[in-house]
Formats: C-alpha cells, sequence, structure tokens
C-alpha cells in the first residue's frame, strides 16, 4: 500500500490512453512539420540575365542528387528527396537580343531507383541587351510549370523570378528574389531567393558562393526549422565549348536537404549564316560571366 505523499507523487505520473496519445502527438507535428518546405529542386541556379543568341538554341542538363536529404514525403504518398536524383533537360532559343524562350522536361529517380517525370515546364526570359557586357545588368523570367501530384499539392506552378546584379573585372554578385505562386485551392504565393558571389579567375573559370531559400508563404514564414536554407560552394568552367557548373550544398534548417551535390553541362549550338558558317559567339548559358571590358546599362542603352 502507497503512504499519502507516494500517491501524490503517483498522479503525476499516471496517464490514461487518451492522454498518451495526444502528448505523443505533440511531439510528431513539430518533427512531421519540419519538413514543410519544398522538396523539388530540379533546377539549382542563379540566372545571371545572360541569353542565348537570335536565332540560337542552347542545351542544359541539370542535375542534383541529394545525399542526405529528407525522408517524408511533401505531399501524401509522394517524392521524398532522400537518395534522390532530379534535374531536368532544358532548351532554350533567342528570340531578339532582348527575349529567350525555354521548355524543361522535369524529372526524378528516388532513392529505391524508380524514375518519375514531374511534367513540364516553359520559360519566357527578358533581359537588358549584352547582359555579359554591363557592369550592372537586369531582368525577368518567367515560368509556368505543370507538376505531377506526387511532387506537388497544386498542379499549376508560376515562378517569377527577377534578376539583378552587378560586376566589376573580378567579382560578380546576383540576386534572384523568386516569387513561386501555386494556383488553386491549396495554392499560395512563397518567397524563394537564390543569390551568388563569385570571383573570376579568368578563361572562363569562376569560384562562387551560392545561397538558395525557401521561407515559405509570403505574409506567413514558415517557422525556421520549416524553411529550406541552403550554402553552395560552386565552380564554373569551360571543357572546349562545354559550359560546366558544379556545386556541393549545405542546408542548414531540419527542413532543408542537409547535403546536395548539383551539376550543370550545358551548350549553346552555333548559328549558320546564309553561307551555313558558323555567325555566333558561344552564350555562356547564365553561369559565369566571360572576361571583357565592362560597361554600365546606362552608357550602352545610350549608344544603341
Amino acid at each position: 500500500m502507497l503512504l499519502d505523499s507516494e500517491k501524490k507523487k503517483s498522479r503525476w505520473i499516471t496517464l490514461s490512453p487518451l492522454q498518451l496519445a495526444m502528448l505523443a502527438a505533440s511531439f510528431m507535428i513539430p518533427l512531421s512539420a519540419a519538413f514543410a518546405a519544398d522538396e523539388v529542386h530540379d533546377e539549382i541556379q542563379v540566372y545571371n540575365a545572360e541569353i542565348a543568341g537570335v536565332g540560337q538554341w542552347t542545351y542544359q542538363q541539370h542535375l542534383n542528387y541529394a545525399g542526405i536529404g529528407q525522408n517524408q514525403p511533401e505531399v501524401p504518398d509522394g517524392f521524398s528527396s532522400n537518395h534522390a536524383l532530379q534535374g531536368t533537360p532544358e532548351f532554350a532559343y533567342g528570340l531578339t537580343d532582348w527575349w529567350e524562350a525555354g521548355f524543361y522536361l522535369p524529372f526524378a529517380v528516388n532513392g529505391g531507383g524508380q524514375f518519375l517525370s514531374d511534367g513540364v515546364k516553359i520559360r519566357s526570359l527578358f533581359v537588358v541587351p549584352d547582359a555579359a557586357k554591363r557592369s550592372f545588368f537586369y531582368g525577368i523570367n518567367f515560368e509556368l510549370g505543370y507538376e505531377l501530384p506526387r511532387f506537388s499539392s497544386v498542379p499549376w506552378n508560376l515562378e517569377i523570378r527577377p534578376i539583378i546584379g552587378v560586376r566589376d573585372k573580378e567579382w560578380e554578385f546576383i540576386i534572384n528574389p523568386i516569387v513561386d505562386v501555386g494556383f488553386g485551392s491549396n495554392g499560395e504565393a512563397d518567397f524563394a531567393p537564390a543569390v551568388r558571389l563569385a570571383r573570376n579567375l579568368g578563361e572562363d573559370r569562376f569560384v562562387g558562393l551560392e545561397y538558395y531559400a525557401d521561407f515559405g508563404k509570403i505574409g506567413s514564414f514558415l517557422p525556421l526549422q520549416q524553411q529550406n536554407q541552403q550554402l553552395f560552394a560552386v565552380a564554373d568552367f569551360k571543357i572546349n565549348k562545354i559550359d560546366i557548373e558544379l556545386g556541393a550544398g549545405y542546408g542548414f534548417t531540419p527542413g532543408s536537404d542537409r547535403f546536395t551535390l548539383k551539376a550543370i553541362i550545358g551548350y549553346a549550338f552555333p548559328v549558320p549564316n546564309n553561307g551555313g558558317q558558323d555567325n555566333s559567339s558561344p552564350s555562356s548559358l547564365k553561369m559565369g560571366t566571360p572576361s571583357r571590358p565592362l560597361q554600365n546599362a546606362w552608357t550602352l542603352n545610350s549608344a544603341n
């Protein structure tokens, strides 16, 4: 038989089955919410306002592997990024010296080795002409995507990506303050900025840092632990006419993929003139900008 003092103590630790269930749920809810940020990363890139030449096709292959990613899917019975390869082939065409159109075919290979299609995306990119020659450059990209149910709670999404950048002969700093808009009853507008700081080593070689985030719904940001916050170390270089960017990223929050490797491989197809000769210079495919004399945007605009 328990003494009165022992009975009083025992009442503090005696829980009914319902109370135990509620206590367990209180721990599980924050744990699951920590994976609320977007897990779909078919393209991890900072745009620098450079586009294909008029009449020129370009191709990029994006590949991103989450060595340590999210185990819990973003949507019920959906895709989870842990040990998954994501990517997309990207085709683009230069319509004018300030307008480029493109399309994507996103895909993923999940941790079990299953190949998954993720719909299609089309984009329209408007930039200040001759961005590679400018010390200050800007533009805006609109990207409309249709995603399959295992990747997104809403099928139609629009990415609005402003591009603002400055550079000199040694450094470049670029900001893409991206807004992702989902259409439908479950849709929302999220703020997902990307930033790049890179050092020009010459001969089309760059090293730098890129920051990617997803803060969640504008006006009601996610708690920090649920946000995506990643920092990548990157290197850009050329092998003959092939542009390559390689990067390794670390996630600082539970809502981020902890360790990610990325690669972008690009090629600018030549544009033959009427005589069948190559009449264009290769595009740098929105990665590092080749070394060249720089002017500011206003000087070039007045000269055009």
